[in-house]
């Protein structure tokens, strides 16, 4: 595969505890390097799922800690598997088992991925967001190094733009600059993030039950990142993963405990 060839992606998981049938899907950058290789089992969701079968071997992916409290680009990996039939969907001790998938015509599938390294220095999500609300102007002194461009790049990415869905396509340029940020660092000592206070005197309306959220699959489950989007709460069913996955089925590495937002 050249270079010209590699697809960057986003993939999510959440790296706090979370337990889920009796089972903790927490998968964190410390649970993925001592994985090292690990099934994305666990995506619930059509467009997400389409996009891991684009996938080819060789291609990144930024890995992504999500509903937590200071969510951002924690690490990098890369494909090592195509998709193939996500066993875990008919499996029904799993989390997030699917009554509606069966063995003989499987509705969803997951790649495997490989752990490459840590972000030397974190890159949050409220950075980038900074980044790109503030695309117009010229890179502060803190990360000067990525120049304009670098910022317009992040103005149009997906997390910035979407930021929901739990597998996202990445430009080349985007995983340039976030993994030159990653090297570099700068801002540690800045602040992002701060929302200004509100002068409407009208009482905040809840969020409805399908407010700013996807359901592609119709079962329910909505694309939901806390931590990220505050006006919805995130609700059960939507992450990934578990340890102690059923089954026979290939894969005979360490089972990790990953749980992806779908």
């Amino acid at each position: 595969m050249t270079s010209t060839d590699i697809k960057y992606w986003l993939m999510k998981a959440e790296p706090d505890s979370r337990v889920v049938k009796g089972k903790d899907v927490k998968f964190s950058v410390d649970d993925f390097e001592a994985a090292r290789t690990t099934p994305w089992e666990g995506v619930r969701n059509f467009e997400a799922r389409n996009l891991m079968k684009e996938m080819s071997i060789g291609d990144k992916i930024l890995f992504y800690h999500s509903n937590c409290k200071n969510p951002g680009i924690a690490g990098f990996a890369e494909v090592s598997k195509e998709a193939y039939p996500d066993y875990t969907a008919w499996d029904s001790s799993h989390p997030y088992f699917d009554p509606k998938t069966k063995q003989d015509d499987p509705k969803w599938f997951m790649v495997d991925a490989t752990f490459l390294s840590r972000a030397e220095h974190f890159v949050p999500l409220s950075l980038l967001r900074h980044i790109a609300e503030s695309a117009e102007s010229d890179p502060p002194d803190e990360f000067a190094y990525i120049g304009t461009d670098g910022m317009k790049a992040m103005k149009a990415m997906p997390l910035v733009t979407r930021g929901r869905l739990s597998v996202q396509r990445v430009s080349q340029e985007c995983w340039e600059v976030i993994q030159m940020m990653s090297e570099k660092g700068g801002w540690e000592e800045m602040t992002f993030g701060k929302k200004k206070p509100s002068t409407s005197k009208r009482p905040r309306q809840a969020a409805s039950k399908n407010s700013r959220a996807t359901d592609d699959n119709g079962d329910g489950k909505v694309e939901v990142d806390a931590g990220e989007e505050p006006d919805v709460k995130p609700r059960k069913g939507k992450k990934r993963k578990a340890s102690d996955v059923a089954g026979t089925q290939e894969v005979p590495r360490r089972r990790s405990v990953r749980t992806k937002k779908d």
